[in-house]
């Protein structure tokens, strides 16, 4: 088992491999550094191989996939992820790492935020998508991550060999965010520089349809981890919507005694139906994801002790 692992997922990064990797060696030099290259049509593994790192591939295109692939594969202490585009300066790499190794962090979050991501980024809709994601899964959830989206952390050998990785693209950010609050795992954030990426280097997140995807996970996940509360929602806004549509009805036949609307009366009494079924199907699963919190305990306590 290595003492530190550097991950670093790469596509198409030939400008940028390089310096990454030679960074993480001068930072880190105990720590193997693991280049895993996503089907790179330019000169990238052959730099990383130059530069010191341990090249392996994942054929599955997508950022989650590689991730997969790389947790699947490599047992170490402490994991250290850092995207291979030279976005995140390494010289607070050991700052992430010892959070790990001696403070017991499950998950440490590089936090861009916090520092000069707004000023250095220059796509604002990645600006806004980034606010917007950190305020509404830390209201949804109750934490206080700094920056949900970053792709600088470093996790605890328990944490990795816990995670089940759904995610094929970039939306794996989130889900690692929110597994980590739900299961009540130790949490850090350390504030990290970011600089726009050098000229010539192109990001692979596409503003749009990688935002709706990152989003529609993470109401996926609110729904799976907090059924109750999703589900309790739909309830109240069916019966809300019923009662609207209802009252008019109901005013018109206490004063004629008649129903002149009988298809809205049919409709909002569906809508009730379906409102009472959403809350019982949310209790339901909210049975069934407190026995999956306890059934995590026991998968943690087991994974901990074969990591020692």
């Amino acid at each position: 088992m290595d003492k530190i692992a550097v991950l670093i997922p790469c596509y198409n990064e030939e400008r940028t491999i390089e310096k990454v990797v030679r960074d993480a060696r001068n930072f880190l030099p105990e720590a193997v550094i693991y280049v895993y290259d996503n089907n790179s049509t330019d000169r990238s593994e052959e730099l990383a191989k130059a530069a010191g790192a341990v090249v392996r591939h994942e054929y599955k295109q997508g950022k989650g996939n590689v991730i997969r692939r790389m947790f699947r594969e490599i047992n170490a202490e402490c994991y250290l992820m850092i995207d291979g585009d030279d976005t995140y300066p390494l010289d607070c790499a050991r700052e992430l790492v010892d959070k790990v190794l001696f403070h017991n962090a499950d998950m440490v979050v590089g936090d861009r935020l916090s520092s000069t991501y707004f000023t250095e980024n220059k796509r604002p809709f990645h600006n806004f998508g980034n606010s917007l994601m950190r305020v509404g899964i830390n209201r949804l959830f109750h934490a206080d991550i700094k920056d949900i989206m970053t792709g600088y952390r470093a996790f605890s050998y328990g944490f990795v060999k816990t995670f089940p990785v759904f995610s094929k693209g970039f939306e794996i950010e989130t889900e690692m965010t929110i597994h980590a609050v739900h299961y009540n795992m130790q949490v850090e954030n350390v504030v990290v520089e970011y600089r726009d990426r050098p000229e010539g280097s192109v990001s692979k997140l596409n503003t749009f349809s990688d935002g709706i995807r990152v989003i529609g996970k993470m109401f996926q996940l609110y729904r799976n981890y907090k059924p109750f509360q999703f589900f309790g929602v739909l309830c109240l806004v069916l019966l809300l919507v019923a009662a609207a549509l209802m009252i008019p009805v109901v005013a018109v036949y206490f004063k004629t005694g008649l129903v002149p609307r009988f298809p809205t009366l049919i409709v909002c009494g569906f809508m009730v139906l379906a409102g009472v079924q959403s809350f019982f199907t949310g209790m339901m699963l909210e049975v069934m994801a407190a026995k999956d919190r306890r059934d995590f305990e026991y998968r943690l306590n087991r994974i901990s002790r074969e990591g020692r």
